[in-house]
């Protein structure tokens, strides 16, 4: 597929913007791409957007911005209004100096405070030895807290034969 723009490189970038339910895809080469990133940044920064997130009003000064307590990291020395003014954390230790203000931005931004991200596909059949080599699991942790040695070898050789077999399905590519 060519780059939309130059219509010469083959397109290695594929945007999809959805505005409105009116859904736009665009497929860049590298170069188109870049240059497209840097128009981006130029109207419209992250700055921009964690500003506009945050109900900054970015023409309000300095002064007022920082007027009362502020929030500081104890490790880095960020305040938050550092942090509302660059889009960028000092450091690790921020995010638990800004716990409470950072995960009301990320459910603005994301819907939820949390990443729940994708899970791996697995078919049926994988998913139910999965649960089942967990239940075993516990069940041979809870016989050995319990001293029943022999029956938690009894589960732990059946777990081995499950994991033996899942890894030959790995290596016959099945």
């Amino acid at each position: 597929m060519k780059c939309d723009i130059c219509n010469k490189e083959e397109a290695t970038v594929h945007l999809t913007e959805v505005v409105n339910d009116k859904v736009t895809k665009l497929h860049l080469c590298e170069r188109c791409a870049k240059e497209k990133s840097q128009q981006m940044q130029a109207h419209f920064g992250l700055t921009d957007l964690i500003s506009g997130l945050m109900d900054i009003d970015p023409q309000i000064n300095e002064e007022i911005q920082t007027a009362g307590p502020q929030l500081k990291c104890g490790f880095c020395g960020m305040t938050y209004y550092d942090f509302q003014k660059n889009g960028k954390l000092g450091c690790g230790k921020c995010y638990e100096a800004f716990s409470d203000e950072l995960s009301t931005l990320l459910r603005k931004i994301h819907g939820s405070d949390r990443h729940l991200g994708k899970m791996p596909f697995f078919d049926a059949a994988e998913s139910n030895n999965r649960e089942t080599l967990n239940r075993l699991r516990q069940e041979m942790d809870d016989l050995i807290k319990s001293e029943k040695f022999e029956k938690a070898a009894i589960i732990r050789d059946r777990i081995r034969e499950m994991e033996s077999g899942e890894t030959d399905k790995g290596q016959n590519g099945s």
